[in-house]
């Protein structure tokens, strides 16, 4: 009687000891020759500029993109699925899709009202 987990739970094991094996032994083993050049920021090769006092704030533009690209992305993993056993669903599951595109919307209203969508 064995638990058709097992061979995942295995995987996963295997997959952080070799993960954190990597990461330590590079701690270990790696070369640490330490240089001014390799502790400054790497901004494409140019001298790094200065930062603004308390770190700088991005605009809302920035975080606006973000958010529109997460909005895409839980759109896509939902409907997907759904498109896919869309007649096993039935009446159920057009109900579930047409509350979770209301409930999609409210993020998309936001960042038209903000001007997330006007790319200047």
């Amino acid at each position: 009687m064995n638990n058709p987990y097992v061979p995942l739970l295995w995987l996963m094991g295997i997959a952080a000891v070799l993960a954190l094996g990597g990461v330590g032994a590079s701690a270990i083993i790696g070369p640490k020759r330490y240089n001014r050049a390799k502790l400054e920021a790497y901004e494409c090769g140019i001298q790094p500029t200065p930062h603004a006092i308390g770190g700088g704030r991005f605009p809302i533009k920035y975080y606006l993109v973000a958010m529109t690209f997460i909005v895409f992305d839980i759109e896509v993993v939902f409907l997907y699925p759904w498109a896919v056993s869309f007649v096993e669903l039935a009446l159920f599951g057009l109900v579930a899709m047409l509350v979770f595109l209301v409930l999609i919307t409210v993020p998309f209203v936001y960042e038209w009202r903000r001007g997330g969508f006007e790319w200047d």
